[in-house]
């Protein structure tokens, strides 16, 4: 029998770097090593008490009511416009402004759809979150790249991508706090950059999800730079440990979320509401993140220590819960993450060279030689990565 063949739009797409993480880690698992898994930026914390509660009570409440809302049920939007109005000082309508995402992947993977035609162009920080650019190529869409150094500017500037793009350049990604670098673009930085995305109707999508994990200082937001031309992207994942909850909010000008609301009404059925109940309690609590804070700031001590003692360079990161560091020896990334995982460490990492694409026309990759570290392993099990990385160096 002939195979069935997948569509030409699935063959193009990239694979998915994290799969391939998950793939080498169970081949050493499985030879026996103990691992520490710095791969994938999933934490080990357990979701809040108060929230589990939540869901529970959901699960009964909601026991014969169902589908849920398609854009979130309201006291979910009012929660959330509640949590940005706290966070960020901004205002917005929970009725026109605010929409549920089955966490914020599936929303960055299709909002593309909503907003650009074949032969747009959507601009990608390089490194970056891999979905943004498999959703804009899903949408038949062009990719231009931007690169995001340790050093440097964090945002893009508009007239020289769109003089690369002609009168194409319809969408920006950009994340607050920038992962992996760690990096927070300030508030002038963002004024002007949304100030050219005005001038040029360019739709900016903020990615936030990462916005409450600061070392020293919060972020702010982009939809505070801008009443309209934003959208930005939350998510209760990384805050309040709730990565298999599935859930998070997309939320900015009334055009753009109404739009982003008519394409998700055709994809999935919304939220399911003992979730939406759960995630409206991690809302309300900025406890758990403050925990979060505080302890990832620790595991952050710990291994930039470590790895500066064996001669990587890497910087303390102002925000997120990855370390970006730069292997030593002139080593590649891919390199210095294999010998991590197949050597005594036996540490799974991130290749920066899976991260980031290049930039053509220029001779550096943005990922070259540097490895990611998710800074979810408990902090014991930090503690003892740091000090197999001294003794495998020694």
């Amino acid at each position: 029998l002939e195979p069935i063949v997948m569509s030409q739009k699935m063959a193009n797409l990239p694979p998915y770097p994290f799969a391939e993480i998950d793939a080498l880690r169970d081949r050493r698992v499985a030879e026996g090593a103990d691992v520490i898994d710095f791969g994938v930026g999933d934490p080990v914390d357990p979701v809040p008490f108060n929230v589990v509660a939540k869901t529970i009570e959901g699960l009964i409440q909601h026991r014969t009511s169902g589908y849920p809302s398609y854009v979130g049920n309201k006291e979910f939007r009012v929660g959330a416009a509640a949590w940005l109005k706290r966070r960020f000082g901004v205002t917005l309508d929970p009725e026109t402004e605010i929409t549920s995402a089955v966490g914020s992947k599936e929303a960055i993977f299709h909002v593309a759809g909503a907003f650009v035609d074949p032969g747009d162009f959507v601009a990608v920080p390089s490194p970056g979150y891999p979905p943004y650019t498999a959703g804009a190529k899903w949408a038949d869409a062009e990719v231009i790249y931007y690169p995001v150094r340790s050093s440097g500017p964090i945002l893009p500037d508009l007239t020289e991508l769109a003089e690369q793009c002609g009168d194409r350049l319809r969408m920006v990604w950009v994340t607050q706090p920038h992962v992996p670098t760690g990096r927070i673009a300030q508030a002038d930085e963002i004024k002007v950059f949304m100030q050219q995305a005005h001038e040029r109707n360019i739709l900016v999508c903020s990615d936030e999800a990462y916005c409450e994990l600061w070392m020293e200082a919060p972020p702010t937001s982009f939809l505070e730079a801008s009443e309209t031309h934003v959208l930005a992207f939350h998510s209760l994942s990384k805050q309040s440990s709730m990565t298999g909850y599935r859930v998070g909010f997309v939320s900015g000008n009334a055009s753009a979320t109404l739009a982003f609301r008519r394409l998700k009404m055709t994809i999935d059925s919304g939220v399911p509401q003992f979730i939406q109940q759960g995630a409206l309690a991690a809302l309300l609590d900025d406890g758990p993140a403050e925990k979060a804070r505080e302890n990832y700031r620790i595991k952050a001590e710990l291994l930039v220590d470590a790895l500066r003692d064996v001669g990587c360079s890497v910087d303390f990161p102002e925000a997120g819960f990855y370390l970006w560091a730069k292997a030593p020896g002139g080593s590649t990334g891919i390199e210095f993450s294999r010998r991590l995982l197949e050597e005594e460490p036996a540490l799974v990492t991130m290749p920066g060279e899976w991260l980031a694409d290049p930039l053509p026309g220029r001779d550096t990759h943005p990922g070259s030689s540097r490895v990611r570290f998710a800074l979810v392993p408990s902090n014991d099990r930090c503690q003892e990565a740091a000090m197999r990385i001294r003794k495998w160096k020694a």
